[in-house]
């Protein structure tokens, strides 16, 4: 079994940047399909990002297109989250999810992390 486990979230300005790493205990993610997505309380959780296991294939989400950017290092078993040019409705909290298909929905997933915060200041 593998366990996402999230880092690299903080407080920002608006327009700057921030990277969100994603690495595993358990089996590797090199294994797995992974998603980045991003909740806020109340909200359902929105989808941000994925990729597949050899990187050949990556989605984003609307909102975060041409911003974001999702890439892994399997040699690292790290999936990264690039996050550029940062606007105040960015801030939520980013989860991490593994699974077996390449999905924008949240129950395609299996195995998730625990969230790291992101929250972008005006």
């Amino acid at each position: 079994q593998v366990q996402p486990v999230e880092s690299g979230g903080g407080l920002v300005q608006v327009g700057e940047s921030l990277r969100l790493s994603c690495a595993s205990s358990g089996r590797p993610l090199s294994q797995y399909v992974v998603g980045w997505f991003r909740q806020s309380p109340g909200k359902e959780r929105e989808f941000v990002a994925c990729i597949t296991q050899s990187s050949t294939y990556t989605y984003y989400g609307d909102s975060v297109k041409g911003r974001f950017t999702i890439s892994r290092d399997n040699s690292k078993n790290t999936i990264y989250l690039q996050m550029n040019s940062l606007k105040p409705e960015d801030t939520d909290v980013y989860y991490c999810a593994a699974g077996g298909q390449i999905s924008t929905h949240p129950t395609n997933y299996n195995y998730w992390g625990q969230g790291t915060q992101v929250t972008v200041s005006s």
